[in-house]
C-alpha cells in the first residue's frame, strides 16, 4: 500500500469516528428531547417551583371564664419585588423619595437617604426579594399599604407582606410556665399546656406554590393557596385569672419578705381536681422572680411534716390507732440506732393523744407510733402507702412531672431508721402537685381524682370534646379514717401550728410543714447552715370543702422559715378572696320581705313618681286629697310627704293655674318643672331640696319673671 492510500484511510477512518460520534450525540439530544422531554422538564421546574408549607393559624388558650390566656399575634416580613412587572422606571423614580421618607417616619431606624440608597441599590441589582423590615405589627402594615408605590399592590407596587406569627401572653407571668410556649426546635413543643395539647392547637398545615430566585430566595409564585391551611382548635382551660393574680401576688410577696429562693402556690376544686391557680416563682439574677421552673409539677423534694397525715392515716386504716388514742412523747427526743429524733418543744410534751400529736407536729409522737406498729413488718406499712397510690405519678397531661420516691424494704438505701423517719417526711420524696392531690382526696372524702388544667378544646366557640373529671382511687382509705383524718386537719388550725390562720368568717383544715432540704453534696447542713422548705397544705371550707391549696416556699433565708409562718399567710390570702367572691359559700341573706323596712325620707314632688318607687321597694303608704288631671284628662297630683312610724303620708298639694306654686321640699327637678311650666325663669342657689323661694306662693304670675331658688346644700 503506498504513502498516499495509507495516508486517506487513516483519515477515513478518524473522520468516520468523528461522525459516528457527532451522530451518537445528535442521537441523544434527540431522544432526550422527545423521549425524556418531559421528564427533564419537570425536574428542572422542580429545581424553581416547589410547594411550601404555609403554617396555619395555632388555636388560642382560654381561662376558666373565658379569659384569653394565650394568643397568636401576627407580626411581618415587608420586602419588595423591585422586578415587578408593573413597577416602570417612571413610577419608581418620581416615588421613591416619597416612599424613602414615609419609611423612615414609620420605623424611625434609618433615616430618608438610607431607605433611598437601598431602594436603589435593589433597583440596580434587580432584587426581586428585598427585606425592608421585619417584625412590623399589623397597625403598621396597614399604614404600609398606603405609602407610595407600595399601594400600588404587589404586582405594580412590588410590594410583599410575609406573615410570621407570634405567641404572647396578654397576662404576662400569670401561670406562664403551666401555659408553656411553642419552640421551632425539632423535639416540637414540650413545655405546658402548649406543649401537651400541641395536636389540637396547632391545626393542619397548607401548601403554596413557591418560586426560586437568585440569591436562593423562594418568593409566593401567587397569592393562591394550592391547599388552604385548617386553623388549629382553641384549649379552654380551667385556670381563674382572678384567682391566678391573687395566688401569684402572694407568693411574689412572700418570697421577697423572706428572700426565698423558689416557692409554688396551687389551688385546686375539690370535687372535679379542676387547678384553678398556679404560681411557680424563682430568683432570678437580678434578684427579681419570674416563673422559669414549673416547681408544683416538676419539683420532687422531702415533704417533711405534711407526710405525717399519710403515715397516721395508714396506722389509722390497719386499726392500730385512733386520735383519741394517747402516747407518751416524754421529754421531746427519740433515738433508734444511731438517729435521734426531737421536737420543736423543749422538755417534751409528755403523754399527749394523737389528735395533739399531729396538731402539735410532734415528730416524736409521730415516729414512736409507727415504729410501735410496724418495726418488725415494715411491708406492712409501706404497701399501705402504696395502696393510697402514693408511690405513683399522677399522669397529668403537662410533661415533666417528678417521680413519687417512696423505697420498699430490702432496697439498698434502706437502713434501720428508715421506718422512724420516713414517718415524718424524710427518705420519701413527692412533689407539690402530688401532696395536694392526697389532701384534696381526704377534702373529697377519699375519693382521689387527677388534677386537671383543661376542661374542653373548642372551635370558634363551640365544644367539640369535654374532658371529664378523672378517678385515680375512688376510696384511698376507709371512711372513718377519712372522718379521723378531717378532725385532726381542722385542730392543726384551730388549736395546734397553724392557729394564726383562724378566722371568723370560715374554717380551714390543714397541716404546716417545716422540712431541712438535703443538698446532694453536703446533706442537711453545710458550714452551719441548714437550708428549709416551708409548707401549708389543706382544705377550705372545713365543714364542706370546696378548694384544696398547697403552698411551698424554698430556702427561706431571713431565719423565719416555719410553714405557718412563711407559706401560711399565702393560704390565708388566696382562702380569702375565693370566699369573697364565691357567694354560694356565703350564709344566705334574710329575704326582704321577711325585715320590716323602715319608711325613708322622701321628697315633695309628683304622685305617679313617688308611688312608682315606694311600690317597688314593698313600702307602705297613705294619700289624701283626690288630685287635679293634666289637659288630656290623666291624674296630676302633686304630694307632699311625711314620714310615720310604718308608712309614708302623701298630703295633696295644690297647683292653682296662674298662681306661683309651692315648691319648698321639692327636688330641683320637680320644681324647674312646675316654675317654667308657669312661665317664670329660674335661677338656683346650691343642690339638694328647695328651701325657700324668692317669690312666694299664691301670688299672681308675670310671665318671664325670676325666682330664685334656695337649695338645701351649697356648693
Amino acid at each position: 500500500m503506498s504513502l498516499k492510500k495509507d495516508i486517506v484511510w487513516r483519515v477515513g477512518v478518524v473522520y468516520f469516528c468523528v461522525l459516528a460520534f457527532a451522530l451518537l450525540i445528535l442521537g441523544k439530544i434527540v431522544w432526550l428531547q422527545f423521549a425524556e422531554g418531559s421528564k427533564w422538564e419537570e425536574k428542572a421546574e422542580s429545581l424553581i417551583i416547589r410547594d411550601m408549607i404555609i403554617e396555619p393559624n395555632r388555636g388560642d388558650i382560654y381561662g376558666a371564664n373565658n379569659r384569653l390566656l394565650s394568643t397568636s399575634v401576627p407580626y411581618y416580613e415587608i420586602r419588595m419585588d423591585l422586578r415587578a412587572k408593573g413597577l416602570t422606571d417612571e413610577i419608581f423614580f418620581g416615588n421613591i423619595d416619597s416612599l424613602a421618607l414615609s419609611l423612615s417616619r414609620l420605623f424611625r431606624d434609618k433615616s430618608a437617604s438610607a431607605y433611598r440608597s437601598e431602594l436603589l441599590q435593589a433597583r440596580r441589582e434587580n432584587r426581586r426579594f428585598h427585606l425592608i423590615k421585619r417584625g412590623v405589627s399589623f397597625n403598621k402594615l396597614k399604614k404600609l399599604e398606603n405609602f407610595p408605590i407600595f399601594r400600588l399592590g404587589r404586582n405594580t407596587g412590588g410590594f410583599i407582606a410575609i406573615q410570621d406569627d407570634r405567641r404572647i401572653l396578654p397576662h404576662g407571668n400569670l401561670a406562664a410556665r403551666t401555659i408553656g410556649y411553642t419552640t421551632k426546635s425539632e423535639t416540637g413543643n414540650v413545655v405546658g399546656i402548649e406543649g401537651a395539647y400541641d395536636g389540637q392547637l396547632r391545626g393542619v398545615a397548607g401548601l403554596q406554590l413557591m418560586q426560586r430566585i437568585s440569591g436562593n430566595i423562594w418568593m409566593p409564585l401567587n397569592d393562591r393557596k394550592e391547599v388552604e391551611p385548617r386553623d388549629g382548635y382553641d384549649v379552654v382551660t380551667t385556670i381563674d385569672v382572678e384567682i391566678q393574680d391573687v395566688a401569684t401576688n402572694a407568693l411574689l410577696r412572700q418570697l421577697r419578705r423572706h428572700g426565698a429562693h423558689h416557692g409554688t402556690a396551687i389551688l385546686m376544686e375539690v370535687a372535679t381536681g379542676d387547678v384553678k391557680a398556679i404560681a411557680n416563682l424563682q430568683m432570678n439574677s437580678n434578684g427579681g422572680y419570674s416563673e422559669s421552673y414549673n416547681f408544683a409539677i416538676g419539683e420532687s423534694t422531702e415533704p417533711g411534716s405534711t407526710f405525717k397525715l399519710m403515715s397516721l392515716m395508714a396506722a389509722m386504716d390497719d386499726g392500730f390507732i385512733t386520735p383519741e388514742d394517747s402516747i407518751d412523747t416524754g421529754s421531746g427526743t427519740v433515738r433508734f440506732f444511731n438517729q435521734t429524733i426531737s421536737d420543736a418543744q423543749e422538755g417534751g410534751l409528755g403523754r399527749i393523744t394523737v389528735q395533739e400529736v399531729f396538731e402539735v407536729s410532734s415528730n416524736v409522737g409521730v415516729s414512736k407510733i409507727i415504729h410501735e406498729y410496724y418495726n418488725e413488718n415494715e411491708k406492712e406499712f409501706i404497701n399501705r402507702l402504696y395502696g393510697m397510690n402514693l408511690n405513683e405519678r399522677l399522669g397529668v397531661e403537662i410533661r415533666g412531672e417528678g417521680n413519687p420516691e417512696i423505697k420498699y424494704p430490702g432496697d439498698p438505701l434502706w437502713s434501720g431508721v428508715s421506718l422512724p423517719m420516713m414517718s415524718i417526711g424524710y427518705e420519701v420524696r413527692m412533689t407539690p402537685l402530688q401532696i395536694l392531690a392526697f389532701y384534696n382526696a381526704v377534702a373529697n372524702n377519699g375519693k382521689m381524682v387527677r388534677p386537671r388544667f383543661v376542661k374542653a378544646i373548642s372551635s370558634h366557640g363551640d365544644i367539640i370534646e369535654r374532658f371529664p373529671t378523672e378517678v385515680i382511687n375512688p376510696s384511698i382509705a376507709s371512711q372513718s379514717t377519712i372522718e379521723g383524718a378531717k378532725r385532726m386537719l381542722e385542730g392543726v388550725v384551730e388549736n395546734g401550728t397553724a392557729r394564726n390562720l383562724r378566722n371568723a368568717r370560715y374554717r380551714i383544715a390543714g397541716k404546716t410543714g417545716t422540712a431541712q432540704i438535703a443538698n446532694e453534696k453536703y446533706g442537711y447542713r453545710h458550714q452551719e447552715m441548714v437550708s428549709h422548705q416551708a409548707t401549708f397544705v389543706g382544705y377550705f371550707p372545713a365543714d364542706n370543702p370546696r378548694y384544696s391549696c398547697i403552698v411551698v416556699v424554698n430556702s427561706p433565708s431571713r431565719n423565719i422559715y416555719f410553714g405557718n409562718l412563711v407559706a401560711g399567710p399565702v393560704f390565708r390570702e388566696i382562702a380569702d378572696k375565693v370566699y369573697a367572691t364565691s357567694l354560694d359559700m356565703h350564709d344566705p341573706l334574710p329575704k326582704i320581705a321577711d325585715t320590716p323596712v323602715e319608711p325613708p325620707f322622701t321628697k315633695s314632688g309628683k304622685f305617679s313618681d313617688l308611688t312608682a318607687v315606694l311600690n317597688t321597694f314593698n313600702i307602705q303608704y297613705y294619700q289624701t286629697g283626690n288630685g287635679n288631671n293634666d289637659d288630656n284628662g290623666e291624674p296630676l297630683m302633686w304630694v307632699t310627704t311625711a314620714s310615720r312610724d310604718t308608712h309614708v303620708e302623701l298630703r295633696e298639694r295644690a297647683v292653682v293655674p296662674g298662681l306661683v306654686p309651692n315648691v319648698i321640699d321639692m327636688s330641683l327637678k320637680d320644681a324647674i318643672y312646675l316654675l317654667e311650666n308657669a312661665g317664670l325663669r329660674v335661677e338656683v342657689s346650691g343642690r339638694g331640696k328647695v328651701t325657700s323661694q324668692s317669690i312666694i306662693p299664691g301670688r299672681r304670675i308675670n310671665r318671664g319673671e325670676t325666682i330664685v331658688l334656695q337649695m338645701s346644700r351649697n356648693n
